[in-house]
């Protein structure tokens, strides 16, 4: 797993609507945090998790597919300690996007 950090300031909507986006292979990961300045967003096909918390970015790149699975289970067992669960993954309306995050094995944490 590797770990790149950074400060992007500005608000988490450059994420939803263009870097993040599911056209991207991108979902969002929803709980009850999420606001302009929060937001979390995975990529299956990227083994990639991206936290937005004002202006700090976090990007978890996995080294496989257990790992990202493990990562995200992770995240909605941290939000649901917290209060702020639980995490669940939006794929949209992709059906592609929605099936490779069953194929790692989380159908579990689908909207």
């Amino acid at each position: 797993m590797k770990i790149i950090r950074s400060f992007e300031p500005g608000d988490r909507y450059r994420f939803d609507f263009d870097l993040c986006t599911c056209a991207r292979g991108w979902a969002q990961v929803d709980t009850a945090q999420d606001a302009s300045w929060f937001g979390t967003w995975a990529s299956p096909a990227e083994r990639t998790i991206l936290n937005f918390a004002e202006g700090d970015v976090t990007r978890t790149v996995c080294d496989t597919d257990e790992e990202f699975a493990a990562a995200l289970r992770e995240i909605d067992r941290w939000n649901r300690d917290h209060g702020y669960g639980p995490a669940r993954i939006d794929p949209g309306f992709d059906p592609a996007l929605k099936a490779a995050f069953e194929a790692v094995g989380l159908a579990e944490m689908l909207h």
